[in-house]
């Protein structure tokens, strides 16, 4: 199986986990290439745990679990904590460095803190930190392009959320900014 990225997405509900994995999982499609998108909910009713699996594939894909992702974008410290371990080495971890701190023990992957919280008030609203973190990872990563994530967003998004859009789509722009410059070195880790 040609694998092009296996990828876990966690934070807590509410957060826009599951909108990240749809939106990377609808780029997918567009990219017509092959897409499981995997959602997983912790045992609590509210402020639970929320993270789902992306394997984007240029063939057939087999199975929706993913034990030792190449990639995590963790969003809080509870999620990166419990899932830091899991990567692969010469893996990608991105965590939303306002609310997790950068963990020292995997010196063996690209750590990328995007300071996604304060980052999103800044641009105005901090219900846009997911769409900052989505930019950073389709940045980094490049497993669909960020024209194909935001294509994605009217089917993504409830239509009541629509005038949002362009906000949105500042907000991706904005964390693949951040992202690009992390890995060229032209900037500071969260800025």
């Amino acid at each position: 199986m040609s694998v092009l990225e296996e990828t876990i997405i966690a934070g807590m509900g509410g957060q826009g986990v599951m909108v990240i994995g749809q939106l990377i999982a609808h780029a997918a499609v567009l990219e017509e290439r092959n897409v499981v998108w995997f959602p997983s909910y912790g045992p609590e009713t509210r402020g639970g745990t929320a993270q789902c699996t992306v394997i984007v594939s240029t063939d057939e894909i087999g199975s929706p679990v993913v034990t030792r992702p190449q990639t995590l974008v963790a969003l809080n410290q509870l999620m990166l904590d419990r899932l830091v371990a899991d990567v692969k080495p010469a893996g990608i971890i991105i965590i939303n460095s306002s609310l997790a701190e950068r963990p020292q023990h995997r010196d063996d992957c690209r750590i990328l803190e995007v300071a996604a919280s304060d980052l999103a008030e800044e641009l105005g609203s901090s219900r846009v930190v997911n769409m900052v973190m989505v930019g950073a990872y389709a940045a980094a990563v490049k497993p669909v392009s960020i024209d194909s994530i935001k294509a994605s967003l009217k089917e993504v998004l409830p239509e009541r959320h629509h005038k949002l859009i362009p906000l949105n789509c500042a907000a991706i722009d904005k964390g693949a900014e951040i992202a690009e410059r992390l890995l060229a070195g032209t900037t500071t880790p969260s800025r």
